[in-house]
């Protein structure tokens, strides 16, 4: 009886077609992904004709076209449950790393009260939220994701979603729009010394 079900079952799994080769958690996870992304370009494109500083429309820009492309090939593989047509890329940013620390004087932060205060460091600061919201949605997915190919894809695109916010970030620290404070030197250095290396066992057995 066992080896009835057991042979049913790998017959049921062998007849699945590659573009039913989804989960129903997978299902829904994608279907957010994929309109999160929708919204994030969305805005992307809402923004553009704000901005005044052409570093950040170059940013914006670049950003947008990245996400279209990775955006059709998490479709496609969505759809055909089978290898994209193209690889998932690696998104490159001009920013270099160079962070300023430490606060500064500044004015309170405070809702718009009208469209006229949209400037570059509210831009900046909706495409940062827009890119960071998507990094959790695409782990949450590819945790959930049965289908090999769009798991791939899922967890490859994650690293994309670090890398712009870190662009954007690192633009609004060079404007002052962003502040990163320091704990104190005494500080840091006691929680980096509150830890110690693993130590590495052999996988050899010892001889006897």
């Amino acid at each position: 009886m066992e080896n009835n079900q057991m042979q049913n079952q790998q017959m049921n799994a062998k007849a699945v077609p590659p573009q039913m080769n989804h989960g129903g958690h997978e299902m829904f996870d994608v279907h957010e992904v994929l309109s999160g992304a929708i919204n994030t370009m969305n805005t992307y494109t809402m923004l553009n004709e704000h901005i005044s500083d052409p570093e950040l429309r170059d940013i914006l820009e670049r950003q947008k076209t990245f996400m279209q492309e990775e955006y059709n090939i998490t479709l496609e593989c969505f759809k055909t449950g089978q290898p994209p047509s193209k690889p998932t890329q690696s998104y490159k940013m001009k920013q270099n790393n160079q962070f300023t620390y430490g606060l500064t004087a500044a004015q309170p932060q405070k809702p718009m009260q009208a469209p006229a205060e949209i400037n570059d460091e509210a831009i900046s600061l909706s495409m940062l939220s827009a890119v960071k919201a998507s990094a959790p949605a695409k782990a949450g997915a590819a945790l959930e994701t049965t289908n090999p190919v769009v798991r791939r894809v899922l967890a490859d695109s994650i690293p994309n979603c670090i890398e712009m916010a870190y662009e954007i970030s690192l633009y609004q620290n060079k404007h002052g729009y962003y502040q990163v404070p320091q704990l104190a030197a005494q500080d840091m250095m006691q929680m980096q010394e509150g830890y110690a290396p693993a130590v590495l066992q052999s996988n050899n057995p010892p001889f006897h």
